[in-house]
């Protein structure tokens, strides 16, 4: 059995969203209820995360793909459309290269499908080292409130501190493993440009993690973009109504069946 834990709402169309790095399924709750009359909504905690426990010798992203795709067929989830937020974008590119057309369309928020560069690498190295010394606390602590552009937070400071308290639902040994996964994952844009279903893709103009202008070189290996301008890596709080109007349109152009 499956050690994944999620939730769920709703019937008809599957569609799984994936949290991101220093988040859990939680973070979806208010997609799921919005988007639960339409379709399926199913949102796990990645291995390590949450409620699912760390059961991989090194969390490779390649590892979480095979645990979801075991996970997927244990819970007949068939033909499902898959949205990744940051870390979660990485893994649903690892997924699509695993499972292919058995996803039926795939999303990107705020993440990319190319690989860390060097200096983004030397950033993952110093993060882990932060990690062990700081622990899960005072890191998360210090990591969320910047991935909301500094002039907007004031006006999400509940929502930042609800953020916050979900990331320290991460396990230390969770962080340092997704840290080393991201920095090492490989470059999937062709996986991704050859991928014959729909994909979509969210990106912030001010987004400080997965900069704009990476963001814009995924235009024609999409089939659909959209740019929410002075956002930052939170598009979900930032501009959530927008935000869940895009994903009911996207996942709207599929029926069951």
């Amino acid at each position: 059995m499956s050690s994944i834990h999620f939730f769920e709402k709703g019937q008809g169309q599957p569609v799984i969203l994936i949290h991101g790095f220093c988040e859990i399924s939680e973070m979806w709750r208010e997609f799921a209820e919005a988007l639960s009359s339409n379709f399926r909504v199913i949102c796990p905690d990645l291995p390590g995360c949450g409620k699912s426990p760390l059961t991989l010798t090194h969390a490779s992203l390649e590892e979480v793909a095979v645990v979801l795709e075991d996970w997927i067929e244990e819970e007949n989830i068939q033909d499902p459309i898959v949205i990744g937020h940051s870390l979660g974008g990485y893994v649903t590119l690892a997924l699509l290269e695993l499972m292919g057309s058995k996803l039926k369309a795939i999303g990107l928020f705020h993440s990319t499908a190319f690989a860390d560069d060097e200096e983004k690498k030397g950033m993952r190295d110093r993060t882990v080292i932060f990690l062990k010394k700081h622990r899960v606390d005072t890191f998360v602590t210090s990591f969320v409130p910047p991935l909301i552009p500094e002039h907007k937070r004031d006006d999400f400071q509940a929502e930042i501190a609800v953020a916050i308290a979900q990331a320290k639902q991460s396990t230390l040994e969770g962080l340092i493993a997704y840290t080393k996964a991201m920095r090492d994952r490989k470059d999937r844009f062709e996986v991704l440009r050859n991928f014959t279903g729909s994909k979509l893709m969210i990106a912030g103009t001010l987004d400080g993690a997965v900069k704009i202008d990476a963001s814009r070189k995924h235009k024609l290996a999409v089939s659909e973009y959209h740019e929410l301008d002075g956002v930052g890596h939170l598009g979900m709080i930032e501009q959530k109504n927008e935000c869940i109007e895009i994903l009911r349109g996207f996942c709207g152009n599929f029926t069951k069946g």
